[in-house]
């Protein structure tokens, strides 16, 4: 056995305690891959088991009970799962559709449970037709008790009275929507899982994470869209104020114009403007081991595969 000098001793020593002050680095956290698809045929099924997904989301959020039943068995045949039904836009703003739309975001639930899925994805509502700050022009104060808009922009708010208010309003019926939704969610075992998608609502993500936050209730949270938030603020940034909050992801990507208006594209995942190693590190960072599905795009199910997993190794 090999005896250390005093100094050697004391040497080790101190890069033990050295090494014992470090930051573990976390192994990072498996993610699933998927697509999107209508209600799920085999040949489907088949096509996205040799791209190697482990399942997909589905569209058909009204689907006939039997059908749900019937594609949840036949993905679970193929070593695949239906992980989200996907319900989309609601109107729940507006007062003469605020019953109906409640009510289809209701069905949607009880559909999503059939085939198997944890989430629904919920658009609750959009507003439109008003004067509005341009993306990166926001510099939002809203009320913490409420979640109402102060101001949007620093000096005068009056151009954007309108918009406030319409934001308000449009806040107060979601939140009434999804507070009427909680139980069947919880009976279903469903997430309601709230998304935004260009409806010029909670557009910074302190202002969004908020929302989703204020339920206190695990049956309301966020589909965080990859893509649809790049023109207000970095996905890592959106990825870090939801932490926890964080249901699933839609992998989507967005090709910035050099104007500062938030403008540009929509391209394939790995072609655009988002910094994906850190959007990898960011969800790491705060815990996430779901889903990323592909929502739209151009590439086969092959390369959309080879992409994701590119993006899940940190690429």
């Amino acid at each position: 056995m090999k005896t250390l000098s005093r100094r050697q001793f004391l040497a080790a020593s101190a890069c033990a305690v050295l090494a014992s002050r470090l930051p573990v680095r976390a192994e990072p956290k498996r993610l699933r891959k998927a697509l999107i698809y209508g209600l799920p045929d085999e040949k489907c099924l088949a096509t996205l088991k040799e791209a190697g997904f482990d399942g997909m989301e589905c569209t058909a959020w009204n689907a006939e009970p039997a059908k749900a039943e019937q594609a949840r068995q036949l993905a679970e045949r193929f070593g695949l799962r239906i992980h989200s039904v996907l319900r989309g836009w609601a109107q729940v703003n507006d007062p003469k559709q605020f019953d109906a739309s409640v009510a289809s975001i209701e069905t949607g639930l009880r559909t999503a449970q059939l085939f198997g899925a944890d989430a629904l994805l919920v658009v609750p509502c959009r507003i439109a037709g008003m004067k509005m700050p341009k993306p990166r022009e926001f510099q939002i104060v809203f009320d913490e008790n409420t979640g109402h808009l102060q101001r949007v922009v620093e000096g005068d708010n009056t151009p954007y009275a309108d918009y406030i208010k319409a934001h308000n309003d449009a806040v107060d019926a979601s939140r009434r929507a999804f507070e009427q939704l909680i139980p069947v969610a919880e009976k279903t075992g469903v997430v309601i899982a709230h998304e935004n998608v260009w409806n010029n609502l909670w557009v910074k993500p302190e202002v969004f994470a908020h929302f989703v936050g204020s339920f206190k209730s695990r049956w309301v949270r966020a589909y965080f869209d990859i893509g649809n938030h790049v023109k207000y603020a970095p996905p890592q940034e959106w990825i870090a104020a939801l932490g926890r909050l964080i249901a699933k992801c839609h992998a989507k990507d967005f090709l910035l114009n050099d104007d500062p208006g938030g403008n540009g594209k929509f391209v394939n995942i790995r072609d655009g403007s988002v910094n994906w190693p850190a959007v990898r590190a960011a969800l790491d960072k705060v815990g996430y081991d779901g889903w990323l599905t592909v929502e739209g795009g151009s590439l086969s199910p092959a390369e959309h595969s080879r992409r994701l997993d590119l993006i899940i190794e940190g690429k």
